[in-house]
């Protein structure tokens, strides 16, 4: 008996939403994978674009079941067209939060991985079916004669009936592919989200060093102001103005490069987003303080239970078994049934032996032989490895992510501890001896190249503070997408301001 009903199922916290056919193969053994059905219809138009919205757990869009009038339960998602120019947005600035919307709505990349899951559900959908009859037609060129008359032609009627057990597994492992792609698309939207913002911390870094740098532009001016009026009391040398000049260009030299980076991760941040090159972005003036992360175990079970990338290794997992129950399966012979017809003429006298005129008919079976062990041997030790590669792949995969885990964890610690030794320890004396210093050389006391000496400093260390938070910044955004879903913590960094 064969019945139906919509579940929703969670493998290593991803919820995906499928058909539950309880058929049941005796020839696979009982063992921790599901048995799924194939997921229903999904639309299938070529400009088909993945939905917009995102769960609460790990982006992971969730398609929506509903039940057909005529058809039965069918599998839809939220799909939208692929927009046309004249709908994209015109170039403007952008929040963070809508370059992620943006990016979520029309990033290629998840296109193509949302299309290519639709081909996987849509391919689960008739793996399992029996193939096509076949229907044939033998015209004689040459009459059969018998006693009952003339045969001029006869017709066949065949159907192939391969080992049901054999289109079950099949089946299930599609289904396991598709949801496995499904997984990869929830992956690869985290991946694209983890991705702008961490776009959108490097334009703050940037714009951030070059209002310092613009900054010290002016501080440079007002050193080289003094300099002037020393060299027109005679109290110092022409060369204080020239270093002052160097010091100045080689500052313009900094402010271009970091305009040329500014404009490359724009670029990039652009490009996440299916917009213009050169589309502006806005970023905010200072960067809200950060959560304090979890503790590495917490982040552990939480990447365990929600990171769609493990969940698609372990589907992937489930889809190789059953490729091995395909393998064991092929030994299995295919059975084809057949009927014939054969089209007789009356033209011949009465007769008591045969009936004259009578078409005959014949049904027929024929069996596969699966002969030659070493070829099913090795389709099945090739099933197997691909079966041991999937489990050490998804294991691998476990190990990399807590490596991951534990060294963002790390730079979170180390950005947060820099920032505030920058902050309240080492660029307030930076900025404490620049002014003695600056003093110092006004009444004579000092050298002009010990100004120059701490300016630098300074201009290096608030480089290196605005470095640190943004680092911080970008550590926690990859967190998150390590994690699978965003961090909310009740007890948040201590705040550095500007």
């Amino acid at each position: 008996m064969l019945t139906s009903a919509w579940k929703s199922h969670t493998l290593a916290g991803l919820f995906v939403t499928f058909c539950v056919g309880c058929a049941h193969t005796n020839a696979l053994p009982r063992t921790d994978s599901a048995i799924v059905r194939s997921p229903a219809s999904a639309p299938q138009v070529a400009g088909s674009s993945p939905p917009a919205g995102r769960s609460a757990v790990s982006n992971f869009v969730q398609p929506a079941a509903f039940k057909s009038a005529d058809s039965g339960p069918v599998f839809v998602s939220k799909a939208i067209d692929a927009p046309s120019p004249e709908t994209l947005p015109p170039p403007s600035e952008s929040s963070l939060g809508e370059l992620e919307q943006l990016a979520l709505d029309q990033n290629p990349q998840l296109r193509r991985l949302y299309q290519e899951y639709l081909a996987l559900a849509a391919r689960s959908r008739y793996v399992d079916k029996l193939p096509d009859p076949k229907i044939g037609v033998n015209v004689f060129g040459n009459p059969l004669e018998t006693a009952a008359g003339s045969q001029r032609a006869n017709l066949n009627v065949s159907q192939m009936l391969p080992w049901l057990g054999r289109l079950n597994a099949e089946q299930q492992s599609a289904c396991f592919q598709a949801l496995a792609a499904r997984a990869d698309f929830a992956a690869e939207q985290l991946q694209v989200v983890a991705e702008v913002r961490v776009g959108w911390y490097r334009l703050y870094v940037l714009d951030k060093q070059i209002e310092t740098a613009n900054a010290n532009q002016s501080l440079l001016g007002s050193l080289t102001d003094i300099a002037n009026a020393r060299i027109a009391a005679g109290a110092a040398s022409q060369g204080d103005v020239l270093a002052a000049t160097l010091e100045l260009s080689q500052l313009e030299e900094r402010l271009y490069a970091l305009q040329r980076q500014h404009s490359a991760v724009q670029a990039e941040l652009n490009r996440l987003t299916a917009r213009p090159a050169n589309t502006p972005v806005a970023v905010a003036n200072s960067l809200p303080p950060a959560p304090t992360p979890a503790s590495f175990d917490t982040l552990r079970s939480a990447a365990l239970a929600a990171q769609p990338e493990l969940a698609a290794a372990q589907l992937r997992t489930q889809a190789t078994r059953w490729g091995v129950e395909v393998a064991k399966l092929n030994r299995r012979p295919d059975l084809m049934l057949s009927a014939n017809y054969y089209v007789t003429d009356d033209n011949r006298p009465p007769s008591n032996v045969v009936n004259v005129g009578q078409d005959p008919w014949a049904i027929g079976a024929q069996i596969s032989v699966p002969l030659g062990s070493e070829k099913y041997d090795a389709m099945r030790q090739e099933a197997g490895w691909r079966h041991l590669a999937a489990h050490n792949s998804a294991d691998d995969l476990v190990n990399r992510y807590e490596s991951r885990i534990l060294d963002l964890l790390s730079e979170i610690q180390r950005a947060n501890e820099t920032a505030n030794l920058y902050d309240s320890t080492i660029i307030p004396q930076a900025r404490q001896t620049l002014r003695a210093d600056q003093a110092a050389y006004t009444n004579g006391t000092v050298e002009f190249d010990r100004v120059i000496r701490d300016y630098r400093n300074l201009l290096t260390l608030e480089l290196g503070y605005h470095t640190a938070v943004g680092d911080r910044a970008i550590a926690f955004a990859r967190l998150c997408q390590a994690v699978g879903s965003d961090l909310i913590a009740a007890n948040p960094l201590p705040y550095v301001g500007p």
